[in-house]
């Protein structure tokens, strides 16, 4: 039986007198909740009225996860940003400039200055009908960037590929992103589980970016997300890692439409559920240059901050972003309203 509590609440303050419950144990609450069980609605209730055969649900997205990869954000409560650094010809986002490895070092550089808690270097494009790239091309663009990042803040690898993982981890990174949820290599999850590595587990229709847009097709895109994302967190613990150790992406804007990726952000709160740390990344996407009118990739830097913003009032505990300290202090400022906002709840 598929039995899902999805938190409901469109403004979420901290709990007070038992009519809400955190969200994850952060300054986020909520006060209503939506039942779904074998994919029926069973309807919207207050957290106080839900039945107690369901309480045994709520644990997983009440309860704050350890922090992810033991890694706590500079600012203490704030969701952990992780910069972008890729080291490809053809990334969509800055045209390749980060191609050479000196650049890329000296982009990684800035970003921890800028505030970044983690750096996520990638060697391989993943935007809608990129080329795939060998592994030992990617091992060879990002293994000196690894090297050097990796000895001044905590290192993420962006790959789908088993070998490019092996190398990163040597070199010193700790985390491995797959955009393709350790599907696309079969021995990828055995190298997660052999080095004991935190993993971001992402969703996307396919295992191969190239084509993941002509799969953007879903009866309801949040709960099929929330289903997929699910399911791989129970077949890699079957498999040897922990659920401690996995953090997941709703994959906004791999194999989805605009409506798609606005439906996963405002329902963002259903994938805490699964009691794993979310990752958002939206930073420069398409959707946001239709949005906001800007099709040049490299001018999104606004609608991408105010993204990253609001997927964190959705309980986004990891942002991956390009524009470091903007979103930085974007994010102090709202803190600031939110966590005020919630201490004048609590005084009422």
């Amino acid at each position: 039986m598929s039995r899902w509590v999805f938190s409901k609440a469109r403004r979420l303050f901290a709990a007070r007198d038992g009519l809400a419950l955190p969200l994850q144990g952060g300054h986020l609450a909520f006060a209503l909740a939506r039942l779904i069980e074998d994919g029926a609605d069973r309807g919207i209730l207050p957290v106080q009225a839900i039945p107690d055969s369901w309480r045994d649900l709520l644990p997983a997205l009440t309860r704050r996860p350890p922090p992810f990869a033991e890694i706590e954000p500079a600012e203490p409560g704030r969701p952990l940003v992780m910069g972008i650094v890729n080291v490809t010809p053809d990334s969509f986002s800055d045209g390749g400039e980060t191609a050479g490895a000196a650049a890329a070092i000296a982009r990684g550089h800035a970003m921890l200055a800028a505030g970044a808690d983690i750096l996520d270097i990638g060697g391989e494009s993943t935007r809608p009908g990129a080329d795939p790239v060998a592994p030992e091309e990617e091992i060879r663009r990002i293994l000196p960037v690894v090297r050097d990042l990796a000895r001044a803040a905590p290192v993420s690898v962006d790959t789908r590929h088993a070998a490019t993982m092996a190398a990163a981890l040597e070199a010193g990174a700790e985390i491995v992103n797959d955009v393709a949820a350790l599907r696309h290599d079969g021995a990828a999850p055995q190298v997660v589980r052999d080095a004991a590595a935190p993993v971001v587990l992402m969703h996307m229709p396919g295992t191969n970016p190239r084509g993941m847009q002509a799969e953007a097709r879903y009866a309801d895109v949040v709960l099929e997300v929330a289903r997929f994302l699910r399911d791989r967190v129970a077949t890699l613990e079957r498999l040897g890692i922990p659920r401690s150790r996995i953090a997941i992406d709703p994959g906004i804007g791999f194999g989805k439409t605009m409506q798609h990726n606005l439906a996963l952000l405002e329902r963002l709160p259903i994938l805490a559920g699964l009691g794993c740390h979310l990752l958002v990344g939206l930073s420069r996407k398409r959707f946001l240059g239709r949005i906001a009118g800007i099709p040049e990739a490299g001018a999104r830097m606004v609608p991408s901050v105010a993204g990253a913003v609001f997927a964190a009032s959705r309980g986004a505990g990891i942002l991956r972003v390009h524009d470091v300290a903007e979103t930085v202090q974007a994010l102090a400022a709202w803190r600031a309203a939110a966590t005020g906002a919630a201490a004048d709840l609590l005084t009422v």
